[in-house]
């Protein structure tokens, strides 16, 4: 397998191929197990979402809080998952916390389930 074919991670080195090419590492699987269970919970994906499609690419707490009809500091829980999960990145300006998604680690999970098929097919979600 050449490196070209290995997705670079968060930190710039050679990480992961895609399932169908070869068997995950041990590590491997520790580090993605743990971004996809951050995602596994639907406040948190959505969360993801909205930080990740918001204008300028980053958004604060106080222009996501109101998508949820949950209480300030449960949105301050699963934010902090999707942070310690290497999903997110954040920096407090004033009273408020800005948000932005990591883009090298969506490609990460991204290349990881890529399928060498290209005629596979595609999941479509309506």
């Amino acid at each position: 397998m050449s490196n070209q074919d290995r997705l670079p991670d968060v930190a710039g080195e050679a990480c992961c191929t895609p399932l169908v090419q070869e068997p995950l590492s041990v590590d491997a699987t520790v580090e993605l197990a743990r971004m996809f269970k951050a995602m596994g919970d639907p406040v948190r994906l959505r969360l993801l979402s909205l930080v990740a499609s918001h204008a300028g690419g980053e958004a604060c707490v106080c222009d996501i809080s109101g998508s949820f009809d949950l209480s300030q500091p449960t949105i301050s829980h699963h934010l902090k998952v999707l942070r310690q999960a290497g999903l997110l990145d954040c920096e407090r300006r004033g009273t408020w916390v800005y948000y932005w998604v990591i883009p090298a680690a969506l490609q990460q999970l991204s290349a990881i389930l890529s399928s060498a098929d290209p005629t596979a097919d595609t999941l479509v979600i309506a």
